[in-house]
């Protein structure tokens, strides 16, 4: 569940904010123990405070940005689910191995009384539940369960809600020797048939043929501060720069804010996020990703099933389009 109770967890580039906040909690301290009415310079520090967190999220780096999406408080996908439906059934198991992946979540739910079918990768809130859930990387059987449940929302009508959160599809030999390849691929082809509304919403982290397995959809929406791309910027660096530590200069080179993959014509719609970032008013964001939601979904809809395939296929085909130059 969400809880906006805990104490902020403060990322590097905060370090400023939090040296403000803690000077206006030894003026309160102070002005109790002397019985001092600071109110005004207190009011002026908060203001100080406020404006300088607007300032920090409205200028981040890529790098930046991704330690906002890797934030071990970002709300996940249960916490998304179980805060904005009615009712919430999981289902468990592909079907195929007799294993259930809790690295991708998966059942039926009620959205304003509208069924629909809710899947997500779902990341650990400490280090014992991120063993258990994989740290959110998926196995061929997760997205063979969540092919299983698509299929079931075609079969009935309900529309498809899809959370991409991610570093990557799970690469170990288990995987591989499972089909991992194979399985990412078949989500990717089959997604295009389906003939119910498909909405993906990056929540967090999207990286590589991991988030494309649960990530065709009519339509693609990202919260402000999450990324979306090909390899993790610390696994480009490494390839090209035999370095990790240029993994900044990747993140800017791979271009994987929503504000890029707005500009190349890849994401739909950005999802405001609270300043301070998801983390900071899980029930906002909340709220701001229900409407989203229920938006959309009034819009695809309307439309005919040809029409929503049609559109869908379209969609990818005009993604990394190119110009031919003649020699």
């Amino acid at each position: 569940m969400l809880n906006t109770d805990r104490k902020p967890l403060l990322l590097d580039f905060e370090k400023p904010l939090a040296d403000l906040e803690n000077r206006i909690a030894q003026v309160r301290e102070l002005a109790e123990e002397n019985e001092v009415d600071v109110s005004d310079q207190i009011r002026d520090l908060e203001a100080r405070a406020t404006q300088l967190r607007q300032e920090i999220f409205q200028n981040l780096t890529p790098a930046q940005r991704l330690q906002v999406a890797r934030h071990p408080r970002r709300p996940s996908t249960l916490d998304y689910i179980q805060a904005m439906t009615d009712e919430w059934i999981e289902l468990h198991g592909d079907r195929m191995t007799g294993t259930d992946d809790k690295a991708l979540v998966g059942g039926i739910a009620r959205l304003e009384g509208r069924p629909v079918v809710m899947l997500g990768h779902q990341k650990g809130r400490d280090t014992k539940d991120n063993v258990a859930r994989n740290f959110g990387m998926a196995s061929p059987g997760g997205y063979r369960k969540a092919m299983r449940l698509m299929d079931h929302a075609n079969r009935f009508g309900m529309p498809i809600l899809t959370f991409i959160d991610t570093p990557g599809a799970y690469a170990g030999l288990e995987a591989e020797r499972l089909g991992q390849g194979e399985a990412i691929a078949f989500n990717l082809r089959e997604m295009f048939r389906l003939e119910v509304p498909i909405i993906c919403t990056v929540i967090g982290e999207g990286g590589s043929g991991g988030a494309l397995g649960i990530g065709v959809g009519d339509r693609l929406m990202m919260f402000e501060h999450s990324v979306y791309t090909v390899a993790s910027p610390e696994a480009c660096a490494a390839i090209l720069w035999k370095d990790a530590s240029k993994a900044p200069q990747a993140a800017e080179a791979l271009k994987i804010t929503a504000q890029d993959l707005k500009n190349l014509g890849i994401l739909d719609q950005i999802l405001p996020e609270p300043i301070g970032g998801a983390h900071a008013d899980p029930l906002q964001t909340t709220e701001i990703l229900k409407t989203a939601l229920l938006e959309n979904l009034e819009e695809l809809t309307k439309l005919t099933h040809a029409q929503r395939r049609e559109l869908r296929y379209q969609k990818f085909r005009r993604i990394g389009m190119y110009t031919e130059v003649p020699a």
